[in-house]
C-alpha cells in the first residue's frame, strides 16, 4: 500500500496567519480583532463546546468583518500571492516528496492563499484542500457595512480573552472576558442571523477540525491505502482532531513547531526552522514505515539520518544543521509540559509573536 505524505500549510510550510494578516492589513486594528476572534474560537471549541463549531471557524467570523471593510476575491487573491512567506526549505520539501510518495496539503486556509502558494512553489493544485471562499457572491447593505464596522470599532478596544489553565466552564474565565464573550454571543449568533451577512456562515465551512479528518480519509480512500500508512504534520488547534486520529489508528502524528493543542495530540513534537527534517521523517517512513521512524528518532543522529532516510539527506542536513539537528521529541504522559512549553516557545520565535500565540 501506498505510504502518504500530509501536511497542514500555515506553521508546518508556511510562516503566514493568511487571515490575520488580512484583517491586518483591511482592517482598522485588524490584528487585534482577529486575535480576540481566535480566542473567541479557541473558547467555543475547548469551553463551550458549541454544537456545529469546530476550530478555525475564526476564517468564518472574519469574513462579515472583511466584507464590511471592501474585501473581494481579487483583494484577497492578490494580497495573498504577494505575502507569501515560506518556511526555510519548504518549497524544496513540497518538490522532493511529491516524487517520492502521494503527498497533500490539507489546510484552513482560504483558497485563494493555497492556490497561490502551490502556484509558486510547483505544487500541484489537486492535491491540497482548503476553506472554499467566494467572497464577491454576498452581497451586504451599506447599513449593515455600517453596523459591523461599529461593531469592530467596539471590539478592538477591548482585550483578547483568555482561557485560564484548567478551566472547564465561562464561569472559570474572568469576568471581563465573561462579558467580551457575551458581546460577541450575541452579535454573531442573535443579531447577525437578522442580516444578509448571515448567509456566509451558511455557505462557508473553513476545513478545519472534523473536515481535515475527512479530508484525510478521502485522501486515503483515494490511494487505497489506509491510516497507518499516513504520516501526518500540523502544527493548531485545526489540527488537533487530525493529529488524534492518525495517532489513535497507527500512523504517524507529528507537531511541527506546535502549540499546546498540536502537541497534546501528537506522537513526536518536532522543533525546526527549517523543513527539511520533515523530507528526512517522511522519507524514513515512505521506507520502513512508523517502526523505522521510531527507530531514526530513538538514535537522532547525522549517521541515524543516513541509515534510515540515505545518504543525499544525511549530506543535506549536516550543510543546513550546521550547529546541530533540530529538536525531536517523543511526547509521553511524563514529558507532555515541558514539551508543550518548549514548542511554543519556539513557534514564537519562528512565526513572531502575534501570530505565534493565536490558536
Amino acid at each position: 500500500m501506498n505510504r502518504i505524505y500530509i501536511t497542514d500549510c500555515e506553521g508546518p510550510i508556511s510562516k503566514n496567519d493568511n487571515a490575520y494578516e488580512l484583517a491586518e492589513k483591511l482592517i482598522p486594528e485588524g490584528a487585534t480583532l482577529f486575535t480576540i476572534l481566535s480566542r473567541y474560537d479557541d473558547i467555543q471549541v475547548e469551553i463551550v463546546k458549541r454544537p456545529g463549531y469546530k476550530p478555525g471557524d475564526t476564517l468564518k467570523l472574519i469574513i462579515p468583518f472583511l466584507k464590511a471593510y471592501g474585501a473581494t476575491d481579487e483583494v484577497i487573491r492578490r494580497f495573498s500571492a504577494e505575502g507569501i512567506l515560506l518556511v526555510p526549505g519548504a518549497a524544496e520539501t513540497l518538490r522532493e516528496l511529491i516524487k517520492l510518495m502521494p503527498s497533500y496539503i490539507v489546510s484552513t486556509s482560504y483558497q485563494h492563499y493555497i492556490e497561490s502558494l502551490c502556484e509558486i512553489v510547483g505544487f500541484p493544485k489537486d492535491n491540497s484542500y482548503s476553506t472554499r471562499l467566494e467572497l464577491d457572491r454576498f452581497k451586504i447593505s451599506n447599513l449593515e457595512a455600517m453596523k459591523i464596522r461599529e461593531w469592530a470599532n467596539i471590539l478592538v478596544k477591548r482585550t483578547p480573552p483568555k482561557i485560564p489553565r484548567g478551566a472547564s466552564s465561562l464561569e472559570d474565565l474572568d469576568e471581563q472576558d465573561k462579558e467580551t464573550v457575551k458581546f460577541l454571543d450575541k452579535m454573531f449568533w442573535s443579531d447577525m442571523r437578522t442580516m444578509n451577512v448571515w448567509q456566509i456562515f451558511s455557505h462557508v465551512n473553513p476545513v478545519g477540525g472534523a473536515e481535515k479528518v475527512e479530508a484525510v480519509k478521502e485522501i486515503i480512500r483515494k490511494n487505497k491505502s489506509e491510516v497507518a500508512n499516513v504520516i501526518y504534520f500540523g502544527d493548531s488547534i485545526t489540527d488537533s482532531a487530525t493529529l488524534k486520529y492518525v495517532r489513535e489508528n497507527g500512523g504517524v502524528a507529528v507537531s511541527f513547531n506546535g502549540n499546546e493543542y498540536a502537541v497534546r495530540e501528537a506522537e513526536f513534537a518536532v522543533l525546526s526552522d527549517n523543513t527539511l527534517v520533515a523530507t528526512i521523517l517522511a522519507t524514513t517512513f515512505n521506507k520502513g514505515g512508523k517502526n523505522a521512524v521510531e527507530r531514526l528518532i530513538s538514535k537522532w543522529s547525522f549517521k541515524a539520518i543516513e541509515e534510515f532516510a540515505g545518504t543525499n539527506l544525511r549530506v543535506k542536513a549536516e550543510t543546513i544543521y550546521r550547529l546541530g539537528l533540530p529538536q525531536i521529541e517523543v511526547i509521553t504522559d511524563n514529558n507532555i509540559e515541558k514539551v508543550t512549553e518548549k514548542s511554543c516557545q519556539f513557534r514564537v520565535k519562528v512565526r513572531g509573536e502575534a501570530v505565534g500565540r493565536l490558536g
